[in-house]
């Protein structure tokens, strides 16, 4: 592979990072996407690197961190909470990880850019990630 092709693959795909506690139940989740989000799901989670959690880079997205992502072809910023399933919220910003959205900020890192496939019908949009917090709770306990 030449060093161009390298650079454009890593630009079309970041790397992304997963803590080993939260990846088992990940992959269970896989099984019960939505079709137009499950392979799009299983290829984020293929490609990721899987790390103990005491190893796990803070600043990269997981469960329970807020995430702000500038949609590029809009323009529009939003911050929102990477959530399970079974506490997504949208009134609170929380978003399932197996929404499309959700799926393509797992394991994202700041000014890391990614094409992340719109709801069912919709053209495939960009995305860059303009900050990670993971400063607040995301164990059980979080309201």
């Amino acid at each position: 592979m030449s060093h161009h092709e390298h650079l454009r693959r890593a630009q079309s795909l970041p790397d992304i990072m997963i803590p080993a506690s939260e990846y088992d139940r990940l992959v269970q989740l896989s099984t019960v996407a939505q079709p137009h989000v499950a392979d799009y799901f299983d290829r984020e989670l293929s490609r990721a690197r899987v790390v103990p959690d005491a190893e796990f880079d803070p600043r990269s997205a997981r469960i329970g961190s807020r995430v702000t992502y500038r949609d590029e072809p809009s323009g529009r910023v939003r911050t929102v909470t990477l959530a399970w399933p079974q506490n997504a919220d949208l009134a609170f910003g929380r978003v399932s990880v197996l929404t499309s959205i959700g799926a393509a900020l797992l394991g994202m890192r700041p000014m890391a850019s990614i094409d992340w496939p719109a709801p069912v019908g919709g053209a495939p949009r960009r995305l860059k990630v303009l900050a990670v917090d993971n400063n607040g709770d995301s164990g059980p306990a979080a309201a």
